[in-house]
Parts: structure tokens; sequence; C-alpha cells
């Protein structure tokens, strides 16, 4: 159990560490690089919330024992955050693909991809 809680709380610094990144750097790429980061770790603390009660795949009918049906359900992963995780693997990699399309053609106008830069300078 000590395990869990340590690679909890590494996951838990990950996700803190990609936070702080996308606070601090101006830099939009190193923003959208943190913002992985923080995406990364999400999915790996529900991975690891999912693998708490088993770590057997639940469509695997081998497992299923009908004489003692509570005992397979005891090895078996929870299924719904492995759906959650696919969804959001693939909802994140869309949106990095589009903002590093988006900071590519913003490179055009500013190679620096500074923040500032892109803020309009004259204000009522």
């Amino acid at each position: 159990m000590a395990a869990i809680r340590l690679l909890e709380l590494l996951i838990l610094l990950a996700a803190l560490a990609g936070f702080t990144g996308l606070l601090l750097r101006r830099n939009l790429f190193l923003k959208v690089l943190a913002m992985d980061v923080m995406v990364s770790a999400v999915v790996a603390l529900f991975v690891l919330l999912a693998a708490r009660s088993g770590l057997r795949s639940p469509i695997l009918s081998r497992l299923a024992d009908p004489d003692a049906p509570g005992q397979a359900s005891a090895l078996l992963a929870d299924p719904v955050p492995q759906a959650v995780i696919l969804t959001a693997i693939v909802i994140g990699l869309s949106i990095q693909a589009l903002l590093l399309v988006v900071i590519t053609q913003l490179a055009r106008i500013d190679p620096n991809l500074d923040v500032s830069s892109f803020e309009p300078t004259d204000r009522p």
C-alpha cells in the first residue's frame, strides 16, 4: 500500500510541476509542454486509481468463475476510468496538435513566442 501512496505523491507532484510551468513560463511552446506534462499526470492518476481494485482486464472470460462470482470481481480493474482515459488521451492529443499548429503560425509574427508580444499595446 505504501508503494501506491508513493506513486500518488509522485503523480501529484508531476501535475503540480506542470501547473506551475503553465503559470510561470512566458514562452508559448513551454506553456504547451507544461500542459502536456499536467495532462499526462492526470492520465497516470486515473490509471493508478483504476488499478487499485485489480490489474486484470474485465473482458477476460476465463477469470469469471460461476461458482465464486465475488472472487473474480475482486481481481478485475475498474473499466470506467479506462474508458475515460482513452477519451482523455485522444482529446489531449488533438488539443496539443492544434495548439502546436497555432504556435507555429504565431512564430512567423514573433519567433521568441513571448506572451507579452502578442498582447495589444494600445489600451483605452
